[in-house]
């Protein structure tokens, strides 16, 4: 019950230093998209093929534009503290509404690509540190090293050229069927098939990190006196190994997946760009051409959150870890 208190505090203490952080995030994203060049009432106005003072100054007036940027900035987050995160003039449907009906699809391609990127990473890292300076140990390096250095979207692509149009063993873009009118496991079955592709390609920088991160992180805890004192008390060596040098071996791991979300989100976009894929990368991305002030800080907005829930939580795993962490 103690050590619960303690977490449920300590859970508290953050949140609350997240309040200053998530202000910080609001007011330089705000700025930082005033600096870009154009805005959404230009664009209207091109695609609308009329640029007259007075219709520019109308839909100026429509989107809020012709107040001061120091105004635009207070209604801004005025409305952010009443859950307001605005309307998207572009898509005629406020910002929460599409940002939340797209995060779903973002959420499962990035946890998906997370777990195999960690769980990958871990095992080809504790395999190379364990058959250290072997074949295994230079294959394992080679390959991290080879996949990190390929850019992401030539990844998806030649995923795409040798598995969707060689093959034909997965679909290259869309995350369903919607053709096929799947219901229950049948569509589950389906969006499954759908994640394979984006997912890997999502996921293989990061796998080549963890690997390399791993392997380090075995070899050094390796050298440590607890393993020595370990193998004098006559356990096996899987004993030490596992239940030891693992357990320690795994926090920067840990830790290194919690400060690269954010990276993974700029990666999602990559990818959903690549495949198809509905998320709020892909809405991000089409934000921008379209100069969606709104939404587009509206997604800055919920990836900050998100960002700072997962190393929230990325705290909470350590303590479970390692009991010995001061909350």
């Amino acid at each position: 019950m103690a050590l619960a208190r303690k977490r449920m505090r300590f859970v508290a203490r953050r949140l609350a230093q997240s309040i200053p952080l998530l202000i910080a995030v609001i007011v330089l994203n705000f700025f930082l998209l005033k600096l870009a060049p154009g805005d959404a009432a230009s664009v209207f106005a091109g695609q609308s093929g009329s640029s007259s003072p007075e219709y520019m100054a109308k839909l100026r007036h429509q989107f809020g534009l012709d107040v001061p940027t120091h105004v635009q900035l207070i209604n801004y987050v005025t409305n952010i503290l009443t859950l307001d995160l605005g309307y998207s003039f572009r898509n005629q449907m406020t910002v929460a509404a599409l940002i939340f009906d797209r995060l779903a699809a973002t959420l499962l391609l990035m946890g998906t690509a997370l777990l195999i990127s960690v769980v990958l990473g871990v095992l080809l890292g504790l395999i190379a540190a364990m058959r250290v300076r072997t074949w295994k140990d230079n294959v394992i390096s080679v390959f991290s090293v080879v996949v990190y250095a390929m850019p992401t979207f030539w990844i998806g692509l030649m995923l795409i050229v040798v598995f969707s149009i060689k093959l034909e063993w997965f679909p290259a873009t869309g995350m369903e069927s919607v053709a096929m009118f799947n219901t229950g496991w049948d569509r589950v079955a389906d969006i499954a098939t759908h994640l394979v592709l984006p997912s890997v390609t999502l996921s293989l920088l990061y796998m080549a990190v963890y690997t390399r991160l791993m392997r380090g992180s075995v070899l050094e805890n390796s050298n440590m006196d607890y393993v020595t004192t370990a193998r004098a008390k006559g356990l096996t060596e899987s004993s030490v190994t596992f239940r030891h040098i693992v357990r320690n071996a795994i926090l920067p791991v840990v830790t290194m997946a919690g400060v690269q979300l954010g990276n993974l989100l700029g990666g999602s976009v990559v990818v959903e760009a690549v495949f198809g894929w509905p998320g709020i990368g892909q809405l991000a991305f089409q934000a921008i051409f379209a100069r969606d002030m709104s939404l587009l800080l509206g997604i800055f907005l919920i990836s900050a959150c998100l960002v700072i829930v997962v190393n929230l939580l990325v705290d909470l795993l350590y303590t479970f870890l390692d009991p010995r962490m001061d909350l």
